[in-house]
């Protein structure tokens, strides 16, 4: 039996193809299989992001989800499709870990932040050598793009997905000094209505697919919230610390 491969989840970044570690790029080109995320007659993301840094010898492995939304009809369960599918997708893998080859999981932003690697982690990372490197996550891409400072000295910053309810997400909002809200799409409109209802909206800052070619900057008020992409996020900046240096 040949030795076993080694796994690798790698961060490659919110989007831009030169905000990829150099780590991550070394361990990209050296791996002989490379996995990908997407959806359904799509390239993904990730791929997208590093697809000029491959070459023709690597083996690519797309890992098409089934569903691209946790709201289906009510015959179908959402959590036992998906536990279903990171089933599937793991043999798949083990076939080329148990060959020998070792893999490189690619996950846009960080593997480890909302990333789909950590399903492959859970199932995987006790029976093979494991190496994670981290990603440039997407909200601090979208900091950078906006030019916003996330949180000055002690403040805190929550990271908020948009799916909550709008009771939960207005107390968790109403109780911290910055905040980052993700998980748009078609939360957007409740979103924005809790924003506007805690007095925010002229410190809430919008983007869509920060850094990314298709990246857009949209003032909250003028998003249309039927047109929100999964890609975009709220940030809520810390109030500027009027001091001089710590």
């Amino acid at each position: 039996m040949p030795q076993p491969g080694r796994l690798f989840g790698l961060g490659v970044g919110p989007g831009d193809p030169e905000l990829i570690t150099l780590k991550a790029l070394r361990l990209l080109q050296a791996a002989p299989v490379v996995a990908y995320h997407a959806a359904k007659g799509k390239k993904g993301n990730a791929l997208t992001i590093v697809e000029t840094y491959l070459n023709d010898n690597q083996l690519l492995v797309p890992l098409v989800y089934p569903v691209t939304t946790e709201k289906l009809p009510a015959h179908m369960n959402y959590e036992a499709i998906v536990s279903d599918f990171y089933g599937e997708i793991t043999e798949v893998l083990k076939a080329h870990l148990d060959a020998g080859k070792d893999v490189a999981v690619i996950a846009e932003g960080d593997p480890f932040f909302y990333g789909s690697f950590m399903y492959i982690h859970d199932r995987l990372a006790e029976h093979y050598e494991t190496e994670v490197v981290p990603g440039v996550c997407s909200i601090l891409g979208g900091a950078a793009v906006l030019g916003a400072p996330l949180v000055y000295r002690n403040q805190t910053l929550t990271v908020l997905s948009g799916v909550l309810p709008a009771g939960e997400l207005k107390t968790r909002l109403a109780a911290t000094e910055a905040a980052a809200i993700m998980k748009l799409g078609k939360n957007l409109a409740k979103v924005r209505n809790v924003i506007a209802e805690l007095g925010l909206m002229d410190r809430a800052l919008y983007v869509e697919r920060a850094t990314m070619e298709a990246q857009r900057i949209v003032p909250l008020r003028d998003v249309d919230p039927d047109a929100s992409p999964y890609f975009s996020l709220i940030l809520v900046p810390g109030e500027k610390w009027q001091g001089g240096s710590e």
